[in-house]
């Protein structure tokens, strides 16, 4: 199968480019990286062709103008710009481990969509990779660590703790994998969610409702969560909202996404 790695991205310039650093030193790499960039300036422009120089893979950037939090119209319109089978989705501060992309293929199974975890990391950790560059070591009982257990790596245990089920309320958008062909059979992301929040669970909820289940991965794909400020949430409890009427009523399709 063909693979695509797909990075979300939004004016942080810096993290993006641990992020895409950590993507050229995967053990096994995407047939191709496509990056949804919601409105960046210039700075993030820079680090993408930076990155298109050194890459050995065919690197995708598409962008809008910034007129607020659309990350679901960014997401659909970079998912028209690939023909892979698969899609590994994750933001602009997600830095994976080197073996990262080869656990997620290893994953791929027909019928489920995949669930990942991430650690997350602490302000002044952070901070630390930001003024250097230079993604360091972080260590699973390291100060101010959390989700620690998410930073092991044990793939022989991993198939005992894989969990498939019907649930979509706990998926994470910044660690995640999909069929493309399950992607455009529910018409991909709802880009009536406007502002932050649920996007990736409403997705989720059609997936699960099309008939796919959701396999949810520990101890592989280990990747790493750039700590941040809380994005602005006014539009969480409307978002929300559409995620339960999307459950109650076994919505499949949505009006407005990838096909609109």
């Amino acid at each position: 199968m063909s693979v695509a790695l797909l990075v979300t991205t939004y004016n942080w310039p810096e993290a993006l480019k641990l992020v895409l650093d950590s993507v050229l030193k995967q053990n096994v790499l995407p047939d191709e990286v496509i990056i949804a960039d919601d409105g960046s300036g210039d700075s993030t422009k820079a680090v993408i062709d930076a990155f298109k120089k050194k890459a050995p893979m065919p690197v995708k950037h598409f962008w809008h103008p910034d007129e607020g939090f659309r990350k679901t119209i960014i997401i659909n319109q970079a998912i028209t710009g690939t023909a892979s089978d698969y899609i590994i989705q994750i933001d602009g501060d997600i830095v994976l481990h080197e073996l990262f992309i080869k656990d997620h293929i290893s994953e791929a199974e027909k019928g489920f969509y995949i669930r990942g975890s991430r650690v997350l990391l602490p302000e002044d950790k952070t901070a630390r990779f930001l003024r250097s560059g230079i993604f360091g070591r972080v260590a699973t009982f390291g100060r101010g660590v959390r989700n620690r257990f998410n930073s092991l790596r044990i793939p022989v245990l991993a198939p005992l703790l894989i969990k498939k089920s019907k649930r979509s309320r706990n998926l994470i958008g910044c660690n995640c994998a999909f069929w493309k062909a399950d992607f455009l059979k529910v018409n991909g992301y709802n880009n009536e969610l406007k502002g932050w929040g649920h996007e990736d669970i409403e997705l989720a909820a059609r997936f699960i409702n099309s008939g796919l289940s959701q396999k949810k991965v520990k101890l592989k794909a280990v990747c790493y969560h750039l700590h941040h400020p809380f994005n602005d949430r006014v539009h969480e409890n409307i978002n929300y909202r559409v995620y339960l009427d999307t459950l109650k009523h076994g919505i499949t399709y949505c009006t407005n996404g990838y096909y609109h």
